[in-house]
């Protein structure tokens, strides 16, 4: 990283109701992190245009990134327009980094989902669009590469409205296609725009509405007037009596429905050829909320009391940190989005996540790996933070003394494992070392050792997902290790409810250890993970042994019965036991509790589980034939085939045991005119 001399803010640069913080998200390939970069140019942020594919763009400045043309991790910037302070998150598209985008908006107010034109609502694209339902982060929507072929911008608004359940109000529409885009036409306003190739976009001119389109943009701007109407009452009012509508009557209700997650506009565009960007960011500022406009943040505190924090700079300080990354100058950065209060350099922090209080050396305003220093951050605000060593993602900063905490972020399980070795047994501990802070910094990651093997397993998103850690592990800690093949992470699960019983006793002279419990477990539903519920009566067992009757439960289910893997999707209920006055003790009840758990899993049919994969692929048709028979051979099934132009596209369930090395074979089914992508489903008996 560079050090960027800047001058140390202490006071607010921007009022609150002028500031925006928004992420890019969208489905790999879509032009998040090409339009980025234009709305950097566009508002003097950067100086130059850069290109993903020659791996000069800012906010892919990983050399992982830069080699591969994909964004890996999420990168945070700061530009401005129109007065308005404009905090971005450009987030990773490929599914194997799909936490960089839930913690990412987590802290976000709004955001802007990218789509192809060509591609449409892609899978990834509809993952990202549930993540951002589950946050209620108000959105708008950009069809971006409006000049290739095959470009369908009507197309993209019926998928936004049938498979996202989204309720979509185009405000633009194209000005030609493919081959023939050349502007938008801005329905609100009624007018064209034309953006000057000589000065890559930058010069808009602004013209009528050209003849040919002046039909079609009377029955557009007729259909966006009577879908804003359908839930705003003070344009129903005026379309109803036929009055005229003003531009800025029309902007106001859709920031009201934007808002309350009752509209989605729709702009269009081609970010590559610098068409369209500089409207997307009006409508960043126009539609998008300020933060006081959202919710208040919602924390927990010492008194298990729900309060509320609103956005004040002079409230009780609340901060979330939603990533850390370690740093060969500051040791570990936090990013941070703070709530309410503010955080000034020097101050102590106390995090009540981990019960520990750091003192903030630095505080950094961040552009992709560049950062400039400033003496604070304010409620509303995102920047970085030197000084929290040991913080991890999720955990609540607040003042010593006003102990709070915010709700944890939840991420998807690893479904991929691998074994790594060192090249020599002196770099075994700087291995587990740097292993240890890599996984810290990515949820997703998980380390383990094998006790049996004594091998070291990282567990992780998918094959890319361990490819990209390895690489870093080589190029950013000089560490060569060797991969074990990958391995599919399975899990267990019972299919029957059966009781289970185990008695713990041992005596050596003195005292005694005596613990005996009775449990039983019951199927869940898929997806559940495990409950241990407490239906002990009459004092069986006495209340203070019930954390280590659990803290035994929750060992057994970690092992598994069949093949280690751990248990999912039962209910394990205590349902009693019995004491004795002297020898009873917490060591005692802890194992007897894992003793009677493995009794009754064994006697409750247990089965494997293995993780099932929603494969998608693309591919000219005379190609499907070979693609569904090897489909049909990987034991997967077909759920659906679509004719999209000139290619077919195949929906898929696949085990994920039978895809590693798809992407080759795939490329030598299709003479390498394949395209494919793929996600985690669900767990799955194993059949074979």
């Amino acid at each position: 990283m560079v050090n960027v001399a800047a001058p140390i803010e202490v006071m607010r640069t921007f009022p609150l109701d002028q500031v925006r913080n928004i992420g890019i998200m969208a489905h790999i390939d879509a032009g998040k992190t090409t339009s980025t970069e234009r709305m950097l140019f566009y508002t003097g942020k950067v100086y130059r245009l850069g290109d993903v594919d020659e791996g000069t763009a800012v906010m892919d400045w990983m050399e992982q990134e830069q080699e591969r043309g994909i964004t890996i991790t999420s990168a945070a910037t700061t530009c401005f327009w129109r007065d308005h302070q404009v905090n971005i998150i450009d987030t990773p598209g490929h599914v194997d980094f799909t936490a960089e985008v839930e913690r990412s908006l987590r802290v976000l107010d709004g955001a802007v989902a990218l789509f192809c034109a060509v591609g449409g609502v892609e899978p990834q694209s509809e993952t990202v669009w549930h993540q951002a339902d589950r946050y209620r982060v108000p959105r708008i929507a950009f069809v971006n590469k409006m000049d290739r072929s095959g470009a369908d911008f009507s197309g993209v608004i019926s998928e936004i409205r049938e498979k996202l359940a989204a309720p979509p109000v185009a405000v633009q529409i194209p000005w030609g296609k493919e081959a023939d885009f050349r502007g938008i036409v801005d329905l609100i306003e009624e007018r064209a725009l034309i953006f000057d190739a000589g000065s890559q976009g930058a010069k808009m001119e602004v013209v009528g509405v050209p003849p040919e389109l002046e039909s079609a943009v009377r029955s557009a701007r007729a259909r966006m007037l009577e879908t804003i109407a359908e839930v705003d009452d003070a344009i129903l009012t005026k379309y109803l009596e036929g009055e005229e509508i003003e531009p800025a009557e029309i902007r106001a209700a859709l920031r009201r429905q934007v808002l309350a997650n009752r509209l989605v506009p729709v702009l269009c565009g081609a970010a590559l050829r610098n068409i369209g960007v500089q409207p997307l960011l009006d409508a960043v500022v126009d539609y998008l909320p300020a933060p006081p406009e959202v919710p208040p943040a919602r924390v927990v505190d010492s008194d298990g009391i729900e309060l509320e924090r609103p956005v004040r700079d002079d409230g009780p300080l609340t901060a979330l940190v939603f990533k850390v990354v370690g740093d060969s100058y500051c040791g570990q950065l936090s990013y941070v989005r703070v709530y309410s209060g503010n955080i000034k350099k020097g101050q102590s922090l106390f995090n009540s996540s981990t019960r520990r209080k750091g003192r903030i050396s630095r505080i950094l305003q961040m552009h992709a790996n560049r950062r400039e220093e400033k003496g604070a951050l304010f409620a509303g605000e995102i920047g970085a933070l030197v000084g929290l060593d040991g913080a991890t993602t999720g955990d609540t900063l607040c003042s010593p003394g006003e102990a709070v905490v915010m709700e944890k972020m939840q991420f998807a399980e690893p479904v991929i494992s691998m074994a790594v070795e060192p090249h020599g047994p002196a770099e075994l501990e700087k291995l587990h070392d740097t292993l240890g802070r890599l996984t810290a910094e990515d949820p997703t990651l998980r380390l383990e050792t094998d006790t049996e093997t004594g091998q070291t397993i990282v567990s992780g998103m998918g094959e890319l997902h361990l490819q990209i850690l390895m690489d870093r592990l080589a190029r950013e800690h000089g560490l060569k290790v060797r991969m074990g093949k990958p391995t599919v992470s399975y899990r267990e699960t019972v299919e029957e409810r059966k009781p289970g019983e185990a008695k713990f006793v041992r005596q050596s002279g003195g005292r005694g250890h005596y613990g005996h419990v009775i449990v039983e477990v019951v199927p869940g539903r898929r997806g559940s993970g495990v409950e241990i519920r407490n239906q002990v009566k009459g004092g069986e067992i006495p209340s203070e042994f019930i954390p280590a009757v659990k803290e035994g439960i929750g060992e057994a289910v970690m092992t598994g019965y069949l093949a280690g893997y751990p248990l999912v999707d039962l209910v394990v209920t205590i349902k009693g036991g019995s004491t004795h006055e002297t020898d009873a003790s917490e060591i005692a009840f802890k194992a007897a509790a894992a003793m009677a758990c493995k009794d009754a899993v064994r006697k409750a049919g247990p089965v494997l589980l293995e993780p099932i994969v929603d494969l998608q692929v693309i591919a000219p048709p005379e190609f499907m034939g070979a693609v569904i028979s090897d489909i049909g051979a990987r034991r997967g099934k077909v759920i659906e085939t679509q004719k999209k132009l000139n290619r077919t596209v195949v929906k898929t369930l696949v085990p994920m045991a039978e895809l590693f090395g798809y992407a080759t074979d795939l490329r030598s089914l299709t003479q390498g005119r394949a395209a494919y992508t793929m996600q985690p489903a669900y767990f799955e008996k194993v059949t074979r």
